[in-house]
This record gives C-alpha cells, sequence and structure tokens, in this order.
C-alpha cells in the first residue's frame, strides 16, 4: 500500500509536537519565515539534528551550534558529521534515522491463525530471538504499550511472530518500535502487528510516528507499506566521556 498525504492539520500537530520535544516555542516548526532552528544548551547531553517537513533544527551545546552554522542540511544530517564536530567532547554514535508518520487506520483483515497480547512473557521471548541491536532500537520491554502478534494455531505452545509498541511524547505522538525475528521476516507479520498498533494508538487520539535508521531499508518498506509518510530524518550523538 502506497502511503497517502498527511492532513495538513496531522502535519500541524506533528510540528507542534517536535517544537516541543526539542524545547522550542510552539509554533517554531510552522514558522514559515524560517528553515533552520537553534536551540543552544551547555548542558545538554546530546547533540541533535532534524528535519521535517522542510525545516530544520539543531539542539546541543553552543560550540556545536557555531560549528553548524555554515553547513548544510544535507551535510548536518550525516552522522559522520556530528561525530567529526563532537570528536572532541566525547561524542558516542546514537545514529540516522528517518521519520514516518501516518493518520489514516490501516486496511488489513485479522488474521485468524495469530492473536496479540501484552504480556510480558511473550515480549521477552520475541527479544531474545531477535539480534540484541534490533531489540534495543525497537524496546518494546520498555514501552507503555506494547503488543505482540502470537501463533496460536494450537501446534504447540503459543509463539511470538512479530511486535510493536509505542510511548507516548508530548502527549501527542505514539513513538513506535517495531521487531521481527529474521525467521519471521518478509512475511507480513510486521504489517499486521503495526495495524493493532496503529489502532490503539489513533484510538487514543494519537498521531503514530515510526522512526527508522536510514541504513535499515526492509523496515523503511514495511513503514511504506503500512501506510506510513516519509517527513524528515533525526541524527544524534551522545556527548560526553
Amino acid at each position: 500500500m502506497e502511503p497517502a498525504e498527511l492532513d495538513p492539520g496531522t502535519v500541524a500537530i506533528i510540528q507542534l509536537a517536535w517544537s516541543r520535544v526539542l524545547g522550542f516555542e510552539d509554533t517554531a516548526f510552522a514558522d514559515e519565515a524560517t528553515v533552520r532552528m537553534y536551540r543552544s544548551t551547555n548542558d545538554a547531553p546530546v547533540l541533535t539534528f532534524v528535519t521535517l517537513f522542510g525545516k530544520e533544527a539543531l539542539v546541543g551545546p553552543e560550540w556545536a551550534v557555531a560549528a553548524a552554522q555554515d553547513l548544510p542540511g544535507t551535510v548536518l544530517r550525516q552522522h559522520s558529521t556530528l561525530l567529526t564536530l563532537s570528536h572532541a567532547y566525547g561524542g558516542r554514535g546514537l545514529g540516522e534515522a528517518q521519520l514516518f508518520f501516518c493518520d489514516a487506520l490501516p486496511a488489513l483483515e485479522p488474521d485468524p491463525s495469530a492473536a496479540v497480547s501484552s504480556e510480558p512473557a511473550f515480549v521477552a521471548q520475541l527479544e531474545r530471538m531477535c539480534p540484541p541491536d534490533d531489540s534495543a532500537e525497537a524496546g518494546l520491554s520498555s514501552a507503555e504499550h506494547p503488543f505482540v502478534l502470537v501463533d496460536d494455531s494450537g501446534d504447540g505452545d503459543p509463539a511470538p511472530l512479530s511486535g510493536a509498541g509505542y510511548d507516548v511524547w508530548s502527549g501527542i505522538l505514539a513513538h513506535l518500535g517495531v521487531l521481527t525475528p529474521p525467521e519471521h521476516r518478509r512475511r507480513g507479520f510486521a504489517q499486521r502487528i503495526v495495524a493493532v498498533a496503529v489502532e490503539e494508538a489513533m484510538a487514543s487520539g494519537l498521531i503514530p510516528q515510526w522512526r527508522v535508521r536510514t541504513d535499515n531499508t526492509a523496515s523503511q518498506r514495511t513503514a511504506r507499506r503500512a501506510g506510513f509518510s516519509f517527513a524528515g530524518t533525526q541524527t544524534s550523538v551522545i556527548l560526553g566521556a
């Protein structure tokens, strides 16, 4: 499924949410006269550069703001650039990611051979089935609202197939994490459990947000097939020794 264009009202709410997430005035991302915004905070534990609907924002210490003044957004959004800028300040990688959003309910039919559970035991089992880096990125075990697609066909013990969960950001966004074991990928399980999480989030009045690593093209395809639209990027490094 190709993602639809986001409603202008949805765009405005996402801009409001990210203005608050980054510590700007509520209207910062909606200001048509400004292309790039800066916020200096010398005790910031993270240096972050965000692009969103054509606007740019950098949040970090004064030395980072000064160094970024003459660099184009296409350069600043690269993880290697932020690592280079922060090398003398103990910068360590968090990575470069793409931001996707949706404002339409998914159109997938339910799968009669699978059930959905929020039991911590299934979340833990699912994480054990996946590479540690994937489990850490998805963060299902710490998600406020986790959901696991479970094979409940009757052949042996129920087993997790894929999981999705979300945390609430600024009371507006449902920030999704998605996790599928390697042996269950490319079978549509991720799309189905994402549809569950999206329905739950939207029923709570939230806008689903999916952050995907730039190098994870498979997850980007899944996001688009699930009806999510690309809106920008987030690149961050941790500061300090």
